[in-house]
């Protein structure tokens, strides 16, 4: 049971918009159980769709069409749709009123280009869109259900849910069952060593990877003769995945790393405080996205000059004459000076060079200090040198700094990936 998903507009061809409905169609109908094997992009003209509809129609028994139903002279969708049925446009004047009550609720008048909206194939079946103006369509064309929506996100989920999905799960073969894990550490060429050999090892199983710096995304995809089988299939070759790339993998498909390292802390009862230098705040960024987040982080504290190192944490001159602001004794003052201030149970330091500016032969951009200061404990300090531009650097110290979070609330051995 194939699927694809055609995406139509010029502003996604030349790069002006993403295409952020394909990848979500693509999961949606995978959930489904149906095999999503092509996405498609092509450009507003008619020609190229109706041809497209065509060979669609030839290789696949469900394909949903997103974009091309607005008022404008480019949007050419409905009419390609009738032009390759070999049917007439038809207009459904209650679909005309119902656009200029629309307008009307705003207090505005509705343009006459927007009756172009309630044209349809001739034989189409509409699917109503309260969310917007332009209802969809659907069509059949050989063997395969065309589903047409519009190209606004918010609307042609909507559609998605209320009129394709009841439409279309009778047709799914529902064997198939997903697991994402998420990790950090590794490149994605050292998962895939990593895991080397696992494919083969099991019948049905397909892993997928997605590289979203500086995570790795690996998908276990598991095909077998029932739902069930397939989930606790899909589970014990996680778990199998999990041993293999060790603590590397943080989390499941909705677990954020933040949302990870937050949820030891407050597991374990543990206070934070964040002292920032290059990361200028990213840290503390990324911690309060989590509800809840004041449960644990006390202070972050964005130190840039020296001067607020020495006001702020307490970082004494003669270390920072001494050593400089990028070394292992200043990202230990400021840990230990934010583990201070704020009374913390675990404290994190970063201060580095991120350039593209600002580096020295001994101390080169990308070069990056972290201090970790715990009650009752020695200070450790560890550096790595990043050899990328200044927002992956500051990025990647971001993670690395709450790394040495994680593993002082999970009680683990202080080290960081790479060298």
């Amino acid at each position: 049971m194939t699927t694809a998903v055609l995406s139509i507009g010029t502003e996604l061809t030349r790069g002006e918009l993403v295409n952020t409905n394909a990848a979500w169609l693509g999961e949606e109908l995978t959930k489904l159980g149906f095999d999503v094997v092509e996405h498609t992009t092509v450009d507003d003209d008619l020609d190229r769709i109706v041809a497209l509809t065509h060979s669609f129609a030839q290789k696949h028994r469900v394909v949903i069409v997103t974009g091309g139903l607005g008022p404008t002279s480019d949007d050419v969708t409905t009419a390609a749709a009738a032009k390759a049925g070999g049917v007439e446009l038809v207009r459904d004047e209650s679909i005309v009123e119902g656009i200029r009550q629309k307008f009307e609720a705003f207090g505005r008048v509705m343009p006459e280009s927007n009756a172009k909206q309630a044209d349809f194939p001739e034989g189409a079946e509409i699917l109503s869109n309260p969310m917007g103006t332009a209802p969809g369509f659907s069509m059949t064309f050989g063997q395969a259900r065309f589903f047409f929506v519009p190209g606004v996100p918010r609307e042609m989920k909507h559609i998605f849910f209320e009129s394709i999905v009841p439409a279309i799960a009778a047709l799914a073969e529902p064997r198939t069952h997903q697991v994402h894990l998420r990790t950090f550490g590794m490149t994605e060429s050292g998962v895939a060593e990593a895991l080397r050999g696992l494919e083969k090892a099991h019948e049905g199983l397909t892993l997928g990877y997605r590289a979203h710096f500086p995570e790795i995304e690996v998908k276990v995809h598991v095909r077998a003769d029932s739902v069930a089988e397939a989930e606790r299939l899909s589970d014990s070759i996680a778990e199998e995945v999990r041993v293999r790339l060790g603590d590397a993998v943080f989390g499941g498909r909705t677990d954020s790393f933040a949302d990870v390292v937050g949820r030891a802390l407050r597991d374990g009862g543990k206070t934070l405080a964040v002292a920032e230098s290059c990361t200028g705040g990213q840290v503390g960024e990324m911690l309060t996205r989590v509800p809840g987040a004041s449960d644990y982080l006390l202070l972050d504290a964005v130190v840039y000059a020296n001067s607020a190192k020495e006001a702020v944490l307490g970082v004494s001159r003669e270390v920072l004459v001494a050593h400089g602001s990028v070394s292992s004794e200043t990202a230990a003052a400021m840990a230990e000076g934010a583990l201070r201030v704020a009374g913390a149970d675990i404290a994190v330091s970063i201060t580095g060079v991120a350039g593209p500016g600002g580096g020295t032969e001994d101390k080169p951009v990308g070069t990056v200090w972290f201090g970790l200061a715990r009650k009752g404990e020695p200070t450790v300090t560890k550096h790595r040198k990043l050899p990328w531009g200044r927002d992956r650097v500051q990025t990647l110290s971001a993670y690395f700094a709450l790394e040495l979070v994680r593993r002082a609330a999970l009680g683990r051995e202080f080290d960081l990936p790479g060298r």
